[in-house]
């Protein structure tokens, strides 16, 4: 079988510093190229149009997570016991273990306390005038209340946000940026190994069902870590980075501030064309099991690994209207940002409660949003956010 026509075949490097500063003009190319392009650089085939990114996450059982999400072996090596790393069924009773904790009716307890912790936080910002959207608004939910859930002690709650940034990126191809991400990622593992050994965890948390399905062997103990590691690091990063990006969209078109203002009953169709716009995560990849053929010369043989891009598939013109227009009216409630099939997100619920209730508040006592200094990209090989976020808000 043809492995592709040459038309089908790029060396665009989507891991460069350009490429993740803004992805999205290499992104529109690569769509315009075909449903599936071969990317030379990194030996590894890009779906970048949404009618088949959905459609592949929607079929695990042509393009399996079973050999791992990462581009490197170190990687799918390391956290091979992680639930993203599995298909069912093993997939599916270990997924039970977030879904029961994170189900709507699980959360409606936690509901009011996120509510009136958003409101506090956004008072104190605003008498402070000028702050940074990234370390003093959009990190402060996730860590509190995702740690509460968790069962985590206070003590070392700001030393596993450090560490848990570089898992993503460690997700990457063999690059420099890739390297540099190891150190903080085994001290995550080390530091979570130790947690799990220690059972160092308060009772009645999330943590503390994982060590007991441990003690009654439902799970190994890598799995426990696994599990303990894919809850930590995915409801960190998505939820910082959409929080972040969303104060960023705001500032930049303050005519749809205006229009959230007016109409506060839109904040969940603004926060799905936040994610909509910008992906938390950006790609994840799978190994095909036998040969795909997604038209217009895009042949997939099987055994490759291949790159499915949320973000792309969410700008993609074939499917939402004038993609690069950020428009909270749209509601885009079929958008990819939260993944799609048995490996979405399963803890989205938890992130749209947090994001629904800062914008809430926002919109409630807040005027406008400016920026105030240059914005710090977080360049990550996996997901989309800020490093720095200098705002003011009044």
């Amino acid at each position: 079988m043809t492995l592709a026509a040459p038309a089908l075949t790029s060396d665009a490097d989507l891991f460069s510093e350009e490429a993740l500063s803004d992805p999205y003009p290499q992104y529109r190319a690569l769509r315009d190229l075909g449903p599936a392009v071969f990317l030379s650089r990194h030996d590894l085939w890009f779906v970048s149009r949404y009618a088949q990114v959905r459609s592949a996450l929607g079929d695990w059982e042509t393009f399996s997570s079973a050999q791992g999400i990462g581009l490197n072996d170190d990687f799918n090596r390391a956290w091979s016991s992680a639930l993203i790393h599995m298909d069912p069924p093993a997939q599916t009773e270990q997924r039970k273990l977030f879904t029961e904790r994170l189900s709507p009716r699980a959360l409606r307890p936690v509901a009011g306390d996120i509510d009136r912790r958003a409101r506090g936080l956004v008072e104190r910002l605003l008498e402070r005038g000028s702050f940074d959207a990234v370390t003093d608004l959009a990190q402060d939910l996730p860590v509190h209340v995702i740690m509460d859930l968790i069962g985590w002690p206070q003590e070392g709650r700001d030393q596993l946000l450090d560490m848990a940034a570089g898992w993503f990126d460690s997700a990457g191809p063999e690059v420099p940026r890739t390297a540099a991400s190891w150190p903080r990622v085994q001290a995550l593992m080390a530091f979570l190994t130790e947690v799990v050994a220690k059972e160092d965890l308060v009772p009645g948390g999330f943590g503390w069902d994982l060590l007991e399905a441990r003690r009654r062997g439902e799970i190994p103990v890598e799995g426990a870590i696994g599990l303990l590691a894919g809850y930590v690091v995915a409801a960190f990063d998505t939820t910082i980075a959409t929080l972040s990006s969303g104060v960023w969209l705001f500032a930049r078109h303050p005519e749809q501030w205006e229009v959230l203002r007016s109409e506060p009953a839109l904040v969940p169709s603004a926060l799905n064309e936040i994610v909509r716009m910008e992906s938390p995560i950006q790609v994840f990849s799978r190994v095909t099991t036998r040969d795909v053929d997604l038209g217009e010369g895009a042949l997939i043989p099987a055994g490759a690994r291949v790159l499915h891009s949320y973000g792309s598939a969410n700008r993609d013109e074939r499917h939402f209207p004038d993609p690069d227009l950020f428009d909270v009216r749209r509601n885009p409630a079929d958008h990819l940002g939260f993944g799609f099939g048995n490996h979405a997100c399963a803890g989205q619920g938890l992130a749209r409660l947090e994001v629904h209730a800062v914008l809430k508040a926002m919109a409630e006592r807040v005027e406008r949003i400016e920026l105030d200094g240059e914005p710090v990209r977080a360049l990550n090989n996996i997901t989309r956010g800020f490093a720095g976020l200098p705002v003011r808000m009044r």
